[in-house]
């Protein structure tokens, strides 16, 4: 009998854990079981359930179908991505076969570098002692370097082929820039150097016979000359035409387009802020301007001498008026070509460019039947050409008659044109130098 109780007991409590047991995994197990497929409204809420942990993990995806595989797909993904990578960086690597030093000892470097190359500079501050810039084009690395710790014989040499920016503008920028040409012709004589190539910033009269017996067919060292203004020596071979650009050296910024510049009405006709030099058209154009009340149509702000130096006070007052203006009067100065035709165009502000060719000797040959602006010109400049400030008045009357419409598609076409002139240029420069450079070596 006391047997018979015992196993009793024993059933009871083997009962009693097993029920334990099974209730237990009810409580911890059976919450994460999915609803059964077949009831709707068990779906429904289980679909709301989804969408709500979904909506907390990544709120941009609520409304996309639950994948479980996304996790794995993502995974891939970025497998792939990383190895695309690796594969276009050794790619990339593999591609470089030579490499080009610019070194930039006058600001119309600037001008290449940044504004042509679209490339940046490291530090930013203009007023480092040496800033640098690396671009990779097709198979070619090029670096810039510039500031005034870049002096001959006091930095480390690591390439072969160098582009050299000088100022020949006057006789003290002349010295200066004798003393890099005859450094790198050291080092060509040393094989430290195989070839040469020179962006100067020639003289307003085109006097730069000084920098011709340095050419290589002159028994110098350098391969290439690119040059400015319409001089004479220009012959598409060994001797090109560079434009002047925007003044780099008072700090003229890289200008991005944007819509405002595009379709905004501009309160001014026109702009002139410059020097009125003594018995220049210029002085022709202010009289013109004070007839009949014109000056009220354009930012005009004279000043009788010339100032190297911008402030940052006037250098927003004349980005303002190239902003504000639908056409920018572009005189001569010194030379036909200035700096203000350039920066005319990066604000969409139509140049109105005195067509006459200045004292001096540029363009004085047959072959420059195009100059004056023959650079300019050959690429198609949308520019407003006049011979006399006389016609200003015609030009400003039909200005008048011009509906906003027209004046933003013209400012489309200042715009694409000049990306295009600088795009242009960038390839042309690099096609020439590389086919001097390289193509010579392997013949």
């Amino acid at each position: 009998m006391r047997l018979t109780r015992t196993r009793l007991c024993s059933l009871l409590v083997a009962l009693y854990c097993l029920f334990s047991i099974y209730a237990a995994y009810h409580v911890f197990f059976g919450r994460r079981r999915r609803a059964p497929v077949g009831t709707p409204r068990g779906s429904r809420k289980a679909a709301a359930q989804a969408k709500e942990r979904r909506g907390r993990e990544q709120s941009a995806l609520e409304s996309e179908e639950w994948n479980p595989w996304e996790g794995d797909e993502k995974s891939e993904q970025q497998h792939r991505i990383k190895s695309g990578l690796q594969i276009l960086n050794k790619s990339t690597k593999e591609k470089v076969e030579h490499r080009v030093q610019i070194w930039g000892k006058a600001a119309i470097g600037l001008y290449l570098w940044e504004h042509i190359f679209e490339g940046t500079l490291d530090p930013p501050d203009v007023t480092a002692q040496w800033r640098e810039g690396q671009s990779v084009v097709g198979r070619t690395h090029y670096s810039f370097i510039t500031g005034p710790a870049v002096v001959p014989g006091y930095f480390a040499i690591d390439v072969d082929h160098v582009v050299l920016v000088l100022n020949g503008r006057e006789k003290t920028k002349i010295f200066h820039a004798t003393q890099w040409l005859l450094y790198t012709q050291n080092l060509m004589q040393t094989q430290k150097l195989q070839h040469l190539a020179v962006v100067l910033l020639g003289n307003e009269q085109c006097d730069n016979g000084w920098i011709m017996p340095f050419l290589r067919r002159n028994g110098g060292s350098v391969d290439l000359l690119f040059i400015t203004y319409d001089s004479p020596g220009i012959n598409g071979a060994d001797v090109l035409q560079w434009p002047l650009g925007v003044a780099t050296y008072r700090k003229f910024p890289v200008v991005e387009a944007s819509w405002s510049m595009l379709h905004d009405e501009r309160p001014y006709v026109c702009n002139f802020l410059g020097t009125i030099y003594e018995n220049s058209s210029r002085q022709a154009l202010m009289n013109i301007l004070k007839q009949d009340g014109r000056d009220k149509l354009c930012w005009v702000s004279a000043r009788e001498q010339w100032q190297p130096q911008e402030t940052n006070e006037s250098l927003k007052n004349y980005q303002d008026a190239l902003l504000q203006s639908d056409l920018t009067l572009c005189p001569v100065g010194v030379n036909t070509e200035c700096y203000r035709i350039y920066e005319a165009c990066s604000f969409g502000s139509v140049p109105v460019v005195e067509d006459v060719m200045t004292a001096g000797h540029c363009g004085n040959t047959s072959s420059h039947h195009s100059a004056p602006l023959q650079l300019l010109k050959a690429m198609g400049a949308p520019f407003i050409f006049i011979k006399n400030w006389k016609e200003l008045p015609g030009i400003l009357e039909k200005e008048k008659t011009i509906i906003l419409q027209e004046k933003v598609q013209r400012r489309k076409i200042l715009l694409q044109w000049y990306q295009h002139f600088k795009t242009e240029l960038k390839w042309k420069f690099i096609n020439t130098l590389e086919n001097s450079f390289f193509m010579n070596n392997k013949g």
